[in-house]
């Protein structure tokens, strides 16, 4: 039998948390998610790490730290020693403590999801050129979750602020999305033919105006949040303007995306994939998340708290995609599934297997949840529902 699972922790300069499986099969190793923010060097748990698995649900994640190791992460798909430290109760325990029953969640996603494209159509009117603003339209109100947005209006009014402050910086977030996809579906990208249930873009309008309806939305998306954005400071508006700008470019989306087509056919480690996915997918949904307490006002550990809690679920986020990939049709994804398996792409269903990559994601929901607890339950509930929906969502 194996021994007890360790978790340690510490706050480095390399956020990070990693379980540790101690046992004497060669062939097991640590699950692990990483990001960066600078921090304190100490830790509590470093001195008894003996103690820190009872303790595990009061952890903070900005405390949590990879145990080194020398395995490969390729090899954690063979062990059967691993077991969940999080189960579907911890779950339960924390939905049912927040003031705000499902149904009126399910309405809270509906009414913002609905003021959101309303903002967004406005945003982009059709006009002269017509072509290439039925292009950014075609994919811009082509549905999805909104998720990005709605995180961005939860976290401004979990923090005190109105929903008008953070809309202008909402539908940049989602604009900013919607370019990624556009271009990340493009032949000389994924190549793919579906998003959303519809053709993309270049698919209906050529490559060539494809590309160019992602600059445009690209560039809109900032002069929207400064020429739209009110009653909010102009050093808030500039602090949010550049923590979005950082979730894009080099050292955010796009330096994860690169990383992406680079690792197809190759063997890529547990660390490896983390970045790409901290990178590619969290970056955008943490500071979507962050800007919207920027522009309520919020202070700096509020700010910190949600850049953590969103971190968590910006990784859940891409954990539970990579698992639906594998396990749900095209048709209901709304894209074309096994797109990661053809292409040899690292996933983490691929180096941990999907029971393990399910657990984990399990664990990435109760530690953002985990975070809403310096928060008044009653603004947090959307937040922690938030979290579970995408732990739990079908496409």
């Amino acid at each position: 039998m194996a021994s007890p699972v360790t978790f340690i922790s510490t706050r480095t300069q390399g956020l990070a948390a990693s379980i540790s499986l101690n046992s004497s099969s060669p062939n097991l190793i640590p699950m692990a998610f990483s990001a960066t923010i600078s921090s304190c060097q100490t830790s509590p748990f470093l001195n008894n790490p003996s103690n820190v698995l009872e303790n595990l649900s009061r952890i903070p994640f900005v405390l949590l730290k990879r145990v080194p190791t020398k395995t490969k992460a390729t090899h954690i798909a063979k062990s059967s020693l691993f077991q969940p430290l999080l189960t579907e109760e911890v779950m339960t325990k924390s939905l049912q403590q927040t003031p705000l029953h499902a149904s009126q969640f399910e309405e809270y996603m509906a009414t913002k999801a609905k003021n959101v494209n309303k903002a967004l159509g406005e945003a982009v009117p059709l006009q002269h050129p017509l072509k290439i603003h039925e292009a950014m339209r075609y994919s811009l109100l082509a549905g999805g979750k909104r998720v990005r947005p709605i995180l961005c209006i939860a976290s401004c009014e979990l923090v005190g602020g109105d929903e008008s402050l953070a809309m202008p910086i909402a539908c940049a977030a989602e604009m900013i999305h919607t370019m990624s996809l556009i271009h990340d579906d493009l032949p000389c990208m994924d190549n793919d033919g579906l998003r959303r249930g519809k053709p993309t873009n270049h698919k209906v309008f050529g490559e060539e105006t494809a590309v160019l309806a992602g600059d445009a939305l690209l560039s809109l998306a900032f002069q929207h949040v400064a020429a739209k954005t009110t009653k909010v400071s102009p050093d808030r508006v500039i602090q949010a303007i550049a923590e979005l700008g950082s979730a894009v470019g080099s050292e955010g989306l796009v330096g994860g995306q690169l990383m992406d087509l680079c690792s197809e056919g190759t063997e890529v480690s547990l660390s490896e994939l983390e970045y790409i996915h901290v990178h590619k997918t969290a970056k955008l949904l943490e500071a979507s998340a962050v800007c919207g307490v920027i522009m309520a006002g919020g202070n700096v550990i509020e700010i910190e708290r949600v850049r953590n809690y969103a971190r968590c679920v910006g990784l859940l986020f891409q954990v539970v995609d990579d698992i639906l990939d594998v396990t749900k049709s095209s048709e209901e994804l709304g894209k074309t599934a096994g797109k990661d398996l053809a292409s040899d792409k690292a996933t983490y269903p691929k180096l941990m297997g999907i029971d393990k990559a399910d657990k984990f994601a399990r664990i990435l929901a109760d530690q953002a949840m985990q975070e809403l607890a310096y928060f008044e339950p009653t603004k947090a509930a959307p937040l922690c529902y938030l979290a579970d929906y995408i732990a739990n969502r079908k496409n």
